[in-house]
Protein backbone atom coordinates (compact mmCIF):
# COMPACT_ATOMS: atom_id res chain seq x y z
CA UNK A 1 0.00 0.00 0.00
CA UNK A 2 1.23 3.47 -0.90
CA UNK A 3 0.73 5.28 2.42
CA UNK A 4 1.23 8.76 0.99
CA UNK A 5 -1.64 8.23 -1.48
CA UNK A 6 -3.77 6.63 1.24
CA UNK A 7 -3.26 9.53 3.65
CA UNK A 8 -3.83 12.05 0.86
CA UNK A 9 -7.13 10.37 0.05
CA UNK A 10 -8.21 10.62 3.69
CA UNK A 11 -7.36 14.32 3.79
CA UNK A 12 -9.18 15.00 0.51
CA UNK A 13 -12.33 13.28 1.79
CA UNK A 14 -12.12 15.16 5.10
CA UNK A 15 -11.66 18.50 3.32
CA UNK A 16 -14.66 17.78 1.11
CA UNK A 17 -16.81 16.97 4.16
CA UNK A 18 -15.68 20.13 5.97
CA UNK A 19 -16.55 22.36 3.02
CA UNK A 20 -20.00 20.82 2.50
CA UNK A 21 -21.39 19.57 5.81
CA UNK A 22 -20.20 22.06 8.42
CA UNK A 23 -22.82 24.49 7.10
CA UNK A 24 -25.77 22.08 7.19
CA UNK A 25 -28.57 23.01 9.60
CA UNK A 26 -28.78 19.60 11.33
CA UNK A 27 -25.13 19.91 12.37
CA UNK A 28 -25.87 23.14 14.25
CA UNK A 29 -29.14 21.89 15.72
CA UNK A 30 -27.91 18.52 16.96
CA UNK A 31 -24.33 19.59 17.57
CA UNK A 32 -24.65 22.98 19.24
CA UNK A 33 -28.18 24.00 20.19
CA UNK A 34 -29.38 20.77 21.85
CA UNK A 35 -26.46 20.32 24.29
CA UNK A 36 -26.63 24.00 25.25
CA UNK A 37 -30.35 23.80 26.05
CA UNK A 38 -29.91 20.53 27.95
CA UNK A 39 -27.22 22.10 30.10
CA UNK A 40 -29.28 25.22 30.78
CA UNK A 41 -32.36 23.15 31.60
CA UNK A 42 -30.34 21.13 34.09
CA UNK A 43 -28.75 24.11 35.84
CA UNK A 44 -31.44 26.80 35.78
CA UNK A 45 -32.96 27.35 39.19
CA UNK A 46 -30.68 24.84 40.89
CA UNK A 47 -27.74 25.72 43.13
CA UNK A 48 -25.32 23.18 41.68
CA UNK A 49 -21.52 23.15 41.85
CA UNK A 50 -20.33 24.19 38.38
CA UNK A 51 -16.88 22.74 39.03
CA UNK A 52 -18.37 19.32 39.70
CA UNK A 53 -20.56 19.21 36.60
CA UNK A 54 -18.52 21.15 34.04
CA UNK A 55 -16.38 18.14 32.94
CA UNK A 56 -19.62 16.30 32.17
CA UNK A 57 -20.94 19.28 30.21
CA UNK A 58 -17.70 19.43 28.22
CA UNK A 59 -17.95 15.69 27.52
CA UNK A 60 -21.57 16.15 26.39
CA UNK A 61 -20.51 18.97 24.06
CA UNK A 62 -17.79 16.79 22.52
CA UNK A 63 -20.23 13.89 22.24
CA UNK A 64 -22.90 15.86 20.39
CA UNK A 65 -20.64 17.94 18.15
CA UNK A 66 -18.25 15.18 17.09
CA UNK A 67 -21.12 12.78 16.29
CA UNK A 68 -23.28 15.32 14.47
CA UNK A 69 -21.40 15.42 11.13
CA UNK A 70 -20.98 11.70 10.45
CA UNK A 71 -24.69 10.74 10.35
CA UNK A 72 -25.29 13.29 7.57
CA UNK A 73 -22.57 12.37 5.12
CA UNK A 74 -23.47 8.95 3.71
CA UNK A 75 -27.28 9.44 3.38
CA UNK A 76 -26.84 12.94 1.94
CA UNK A 77 -24.38 11.68 -0.67
CA UNK A 78 -26.56 8.68 -1.49
CA UNK A 79 -29.49 11.06 -1.97
CA UNK A 80 -27.41 13.30 -4.25
CA UNK A 81 -25.98 10.31 -6.13
CA UNK A 82 -22.39 11.24 -5.33
CA UNK A 83 -21.56 8.31 -3.04
CA UNK A 84 -21.29 5.80 -5.90
CA UNK A 85 -19.25 8.30 -7.91
CA UNK A 86 -16.88 8.69 -4.99
CA UNK A 87 -16.33 4.93 -4.99
CA UNK A 88 -15.14 5.10 -8.61
CA UNK A 89 -12.21 7.28 -7.55
CA UNK A 90 -8.92 5.69 -6.38
CA UNK A 91 -10.07 5.55 -2.75
CA UNK A 92 -11.16 2.63 -0.61
CA UNK A 93 -14.10 2.33 1.78
CA UNK A 94 -11.70 2.67 4.72
CA UNK A 95 -10.30 5.88 3.21
CA UNK A 96 -13.80 7.36 3.00
CA UNK A 97 -14.67 6.27 6.54
CA UNK A 98 -11.47 7.71 8.03
CA UNK A 99 -11.93 10.97 6.11
CA UNK A 100 -15.50 11.27 7.40
CA UNK A 101 -14.30 10.52 10.94
CA UNK A 102 -11.59 13.18 10.83
CA UNK A 103 -14.06 15.78 9.53
CA UNK A 104 -16.45 15.09 12.40
CA UNK A 105 -13.67 15.01 14.97
CA UNK A 106 -12.28 18.37 13.85
CA UNK A 107 -15.71 19.96 14.23
CA UNK A 108 -15.98 18.52 17.73
CA UNK A 109 -12.48 19.72 18.61
CA UNK A 110 -13.26 23.24 17.43
CA UNK A 111 -16.45 23.62 19.46
CA UNK A 112 -15.11 21.62 22.41
CA UNK A 113 -11.99 23.78 22.59
CA UNK A 114 -14.11 26.95 22.72
CA UNK A 115 -16.28 25.54 25.51
CA UNK A 116 -13.31 24.16 27.46
CA UNK A 117 -11.27 27.37 27.26
CA UNK A 118 -14.32 29.42 28.23
CA UNK A 119 -14.79 27.25 31.31
CA UNK A 120 -11.14 27.50 32.31
CA UNK A 121 -10.79 31.24 31.68
CA UNK A 122 -14.23 32.54 32.71
CA UNK A 123 -15.29 30.04 35.37
CA UNK A 124 -13.34 28.72 38.37
CA UNK A 125 -12.48 25.46 36.55
CA UNK A 126 -9.04 24.08 37.34
CA UNK A 127 -7.03 21.51 35.39
CA UNK A 128 -4.89 19.22 37.53
CA UNK A 129 -3.87 16.69 34.84
CA UNK A 130 -3.15 18.59 31.62
CA UNK A 131 -1.83 15.62 29.61
CA UNK A 132 -4.91 13.55 30.38
CA UNK A 133 -7.38 16.24 29.36
CA UNK A 134 -5.55 16.72 26.05
CA UNK A 135 -5.43 13.00 25.24
CA UNK A 136 -9.02 12.41 26.36
CA UNK A 137 -10.18 15.44 24.36
CA UNK A 138 -8.66 14.14 21.11
CA UNK A 139 -9.67 10.52 21.66
CA UNK A 140 -13.20 11.45 22.67
CA UNK A 141 -13.72 13.43 19.48
CA UNK A 142 -12.32 10.65 17.31
CA UNK A 143 -14.36 8.00 19.11
CA UNK A 144 -17.71 9.79 18.86
CA UNK A 145 -17.06 10.90 15.30
CA UNK A 146 -16.48 7.22 14.43
CA UNK A 147 -19.76 6.41 16.18
CA UNK A 148 -21.56 8.99 14.04
CA UNK A 149 -20.12 7.47 10.88
CA UNK A 150 -21.22 4.01 12.04
CA UNK A 151 -24.79 5.24 12.59
CA UNK A 152 -24.95 6.41 8.98
CA UNK A 153 -23.35 3.29 7.47
CA UNK A 154 -26.46 1.08 7.15
CA UNK A 155 -28.65 4.04 6.18
CA UNK A 156 -30.63 4.71 3.06
CA UNK A 157 -30.75 8.01 1.23
CA UNK A 158 -33.01 9.98 3.61
CA UNK A 159 -30.91 12.15 5.99
CA UNK A 160 -33.85 12.91 8.29
CA UNK A 161 -34.31 9.22 9.08
CA UNK A 162 -30.65 8.90 10.03
CA UNK A 163 -30.80 11.96 12.26
CA UNK A 164 -33.79 10.45 14.07
CA UNK A 165 -31.84 7.21 14.57
CA UNK A 166 -28.87 9.25 15.77
CA UNK A 167 -31.04 11.01 18.33
CA UNK A 168 -32.42 7.69 19.55
CA UNK A 169 -28.87 6.47 20.14
CA UNK A 170 -27.36 9.63 21.61
CA UNK A 171 -30.04 10.83 24.00
CA UNK A 172 -30.18 7.71 26.19
CA UNK A 173 -26.38 7.70 26.45
CA UNK A 174 -26.14 11.17 27.98
CA UNK A 175 -28.46 10.13 30.82
CA UNK A 176 -26.60 6.94 31.74
CA UNK A 177 -23.00 8.11 31.39
CA UNK A 178 -22.39 10.06 34.58
CA UNK A 179 -23.07 13.54 33.21
CA UNK A 180 -26.12 14.49 35.25
CA UNK A 181 -25.57 11.89 37.98
CA UNK A 182 -22.02 10.88 38.98
CA UNK A 183 -21.22 7.18 38.75
CA UNK A 184 -20.54 7.08 42.49
CA UNK A 185 -24.18 8.09 43.15
CA UNK A 186 -25.74 5.53 40.80
CA UNK A 187 -27.24 2.23 41.86
CA UNK A 188 -25.29 -0.91 41.09
CA UNK A 189 -27.53 -1.70 38.10
CA UNK A 190 -27.12 1.87 36.84
CA UNK A 191 -23.34 1.62 36.99
CA UNK A 192 -23.34 -1.59 34.96
CA UNK A 193 -25.40 0.14 32.27
CA UNK A 194 -23.06 3.14 32.37
CA UNK A 195 -20.03 0.90 31.84
CA UNK A 196 -21.45 -0.05 28.42
CA UNK A 197 -21.42 3.57 27.22
CA UNK A 198 -18.27 5.03 25.62
CA UNK A 199 -19.30 8.45 26.90
CA UNK A 200 -18.86 7.25 30.49
CA UNK A 201 -15.10 6.90 30.04
CA UNK A 202 -14.68 10.38 28.56
CA UNK A 203 -16.65 11.86 31.47
CA UNK A 204 -14.52 9.89 33.93
CA UNK A 205 -11.25 10.99 32.31
CA UNK A 206 -12.30 14.65 32.24
CA UNK A 207 -13.39 14.44 35.88
CA UNK A 208 -9.98 13.11 36.84
CA UNK A 209 -8.19 15.78 34.81
CA UNK A 210 -10.22 18.48 36.61
CA UNK A 211 -9.58 17.10 40.09
CA UNK A 212 -13.13 15.75 40.51
CA UNK A 213 -14.25 12.32 41.73
CA UNK A 214 -13.52 9.54 39.25
CA UNK A 215 -13.94 5.76 39.11
CA UNK A 216 -11.39 4.25 36.74
CA UNK A 217 -7.61 4.79 36.43
CA UNK A 218 -6.80 7.14 33.57
CA UNK A 219 -5.24 4.44 31.40
CA UNK A 220 -8.44 2.35 31.58
CA UNK A 221 -10.48 5.29 30.29
CA UNK A 222 -8.01 5.82 27.43
CA UNK A 223 -7.83 2.15 26.45
CA UNK A 224 -11.60 1.71 26.50
CA UNK A 225 -12.12 4.78 24.27
CA UNK A 226 -9.53 3.42 21.83
CA UNK A 227 -11.34 0.08 21.87
CA UNK A 228 -14.73 1.66 21.18
CA UNK A 229 -13.27 3.81 18.38
CA UNK A 230 -11.68 0.76 16.73
CA UNK A 231 -14.92 -1.19 17.04
CA UNK A 232 -16.96 1.62 15.47
CA UNK A 233 -14.51 1.97 12.56
CA UNK A 234 -14.32 -1.75 11.81
CA UNK A 235 -18.12 -2.07 11.94
CA UNK A 236 -18.65 0.98 9.71
CA UNK A 237 -16.18 -0.28 7.08
CA UNK A 238 -17.72 -3.77 7.10
CA UNK A 239 -21.29 -2.48 6.76
CA UNK A 240 -20.46 -0.04 3.96
CA UNK A 241 -18.53 -2.69 2.04
CA UNK A 242 -21.44 -5.10 2.34
CA UNK A 243 -23.98 -2.47 1.24
CA UNK A 244 -21.80 -1.31 -1.65
CA UNK A 245 -21.54 -4.87 -3.00
CA UNK A 246 -25.33 -5.21 -2.81
CA UNK A 247 -25.77 -2.05 -4.87
CA UNK A 248 -23.43 -3.22 -7.64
Amino acid sequence: MNWSIYLRGIMVVARKDIRIYYRKAPVFIFGLILPAFLFLAFFMGRALDIQKYFPGFLAMTIFFTASSVGPLIVPWEKQAGTFERLLTYPVSISTIILGDMIAGALFGMLIGAIVGLAGILLLPISVTFLALICVAFVLGNLCFSAMGVLISSPSGNVPSNVMMLSALVRFPLIFVSGIFMPLSEMTEAGRYIAYCSPLTYLVDALNQSAGQAYVFPWFVDILVMIGFMSLFLVAAVSILKHNSLKRV
